[in-house]
């Protein structure tokens, strides 16, 4: 994409501070106004702005939303619909039944249903109101795959889905799998061209965590997902194809650091290689896995087996091994307890090293390949990439 395609990068401020939040990014990017962090499509006077989805459906588009996040997140519910509050997932999940999209696939089924089995406190089924408009509904790898119809409700895990490093084939499916049977429901009675977004939020979520080996799985997930999509385009040449993300997270850095403190000189240097992905590589537990073992009492001779199990190689200092334990931070801007701390035993060993455990202002990349791919290329607002891809739809 980025090499053969338009490429371009886009600011990520959301209105107000320097810094945005996932709401913020994508509303600004699907509305092409600013919000406020932690609000989906609303601006700070109060008023709703019309949605990239919303401006689809109008012109009769077909239309969906995929996310290995919740399907109700931040992302793709500023892509869709508005209200006050990312947290309002009840409220995203009846205003997505109100909007109809054709595909909706991801998790979050705990907002879809009532007690016992989920978490919606108005009694709704909303699995149940979804087939009754038509929606195939699919809970596992297999049932989508096999999924034949236009309409297709996905929901595979009660909360966000698995990162790719942890991910049972058996139970979730990949992004490109995702992506494929989106693809394969959307070319259904398709005369006016549909609108997809898809969405890996493990890249997020392990930039969060500072966790360089499920990021780097994620990417490869992300990769494969693209492919697919890039396929499609060749066969239709007609369709624009856009990558990019709403906002970089972690302050993300390959580079050179001390192998340890006996020295300063530069023969004391480790330097970020093929080798150091190697070693990521050989890593086989994202650090969420690792906090869910652990407990909120970690013990040290669980600490150190999942170490010596799924980190092989690795080495977790006195220092961090205590802050682990303790379920302690000592820095203010990484608040992500124990995975900050493991994070940095490996960036310590790889030269992989994290800025934060939150979002930066870094601005990201965007490229674009097929019919409007122009508009993307150089320096620009996120306000504007929204406002482009509403003239796109607005045009046709």
């Amino acid at each position: 994409m980025f090499r053969t395609g338009t490429l371009g990068l886009l600011s990520t401020r959301p209105y107000g501070p320097y810094v945005t939040d996932s709401a913020a990014a994508a509303s600004a990017m699907s509305t092409g106004h600013k919000v406020v962090n932690g609000a989906i499509s609303i601006t700070p006077d109060g008023k709703p702005q019309r949605t990239l989805m919303q401006t689809a459906k109008a012109a009769g588009k077909r239309i969906g939303l995929v996310s290995t996040a919740q399907i109700y997140d931040a992302s793709p519910a500023a892509f869709s619909i508005n209200v006050k509050s990312r947290r309002d997932y009840a409220a995203i999940v009846t205003r997505y039944l109100e909007l109809a999209p054709d595909v909706l696939l991801g998790g979050g089924a705990d907002f879809f249903l009532p007690p016992p089995a989920g978490k919606r406190k108005d009694g709704t089924d909303m699995i149940a109101a979804f087939r009754a408009k038509g929606h195939q509904v699919v809970r596992t790898p297999n049932e989508l795959n096999a999924a034949s119809g236009a309409r297709l409700l996905g929901l595979f895990a009660d909360e966000e889905m698995a990162f790719e490093i942890d991910r049972d084939p058996a139970r979730q499916p990949t992004t490109a799998e995702m992506m494929a049977a989106a693809l394969k429901a959307l070319s259904q009675d398709n005369s006016n061209g549909f609108v997809l977004l898809v969405e890996n939020e493990n890249t997020d979520t392990a930039g969060h965590m500072n966790d360089a080996a499920a990021l780097m799985r994620a990417l490869w997930a992300v990769d494969d997902a693209v492919k697919v999509a890039l396929e499609y385009q060749r066969a239709h040449p007609d369709t624009l194809v856009i990558v990019t993300g709403d906002h970089e997270t972690g302050g993300f850095s390959p580079t050179y650091a001390l192998k340890d403190l006996t020295k300063l000189s530069s023969s004391n240097r480790l330097y970020a290689g093929e080798a150091e992905l190697r070693r990521l590589e050989r890593i086989s537990m994202s650090l969420r896995q690792v906090r869910d073992t652990l407990g909120k009492k970690p013990s040290a001779a669980t600490l150190d087996q999942i170490v010596a199990t799924h980190f092989p190689g690795f080495r977790l200092d006195d220092d961090l091994r205590r802050l682990v334990l303790e379920r302690k931070t000592d820095e203010r801007n990484f608040g992500n307890l124990p995975q900050n701390m493991l994070g940095r035993m490996v960036a310590r060993q790889t030269g992989f090293y994290w800025g934060s455990s939150g979002h930066t202002s870094e601005p990201v990349a965007v490229g674009a390949i097929g019919p409007g791919a122009e508009r993307f290329r150089g320096y620009q607002d996120n306000t504007e990439f929204g406002k482009h891809l509403h003239e796109f739809l607005q045009a046709r």
